[in-house]
């Protein structure tokens, strides 16, 4: 079962995005993919939705330890970091949970690193400012 790395933060949904970029680097992410869903929406079926960003992140060298372990990892690729305006105006962060996205691989070598990518995910959250 999955168990997301979550955090709320009682700031402005622009604040802690702006500084989701520099927490990811601190633990070795850099940001591959940024998908707007609020514009996104708006513009494909031209529907109002709440302030709401995914992020595809990675973290190189572990990547390449997973694809080096089994290539078919790529599909859990890159780990999805979500941000969203929530109906109480708090700004709700969360991440993939590698260890489930793994698991649906069904190669047990990947368990320790799939750990270490949660835990450098969590460290993430943590390090954001509150």
């Amino acid at each position: 079962m999955a168990n997301f790395p979550t955090r709320t933060f009682n700031r402005p949904f622009d604040e802690v995005l702006a500084d989701l970029p520099a927490a990811l680097k601190s633990e070795g992410f850099g940001v591959l993919t940024e998908i707007d869903m609020q514009a996104t929406l708006l513009a494909k079926l031209n529907v109002t939705f709440r302030k709401y960003r995914i992020l595809g992140a990675c973290n190189p060298p572990l990547a390449h330890q997973a694809l080096s372990t089994d290539l078919r990892v790529g599909v859990a690729l890159p780990c999805n970091v979500v941000i969203y305006e929530r109906d109480d105006g708090q700004t709700q962060v969360m991440a993939v949970d590698p260890l489930a996205a793994m698991a649906g691989i069904g190669n047990a070598e990947l368990e320790a690193t799939a750990g270490q990518v949660r835990d450098k995910l969590a460290a993430v959250l943590a390090a954001l400012p509150a």
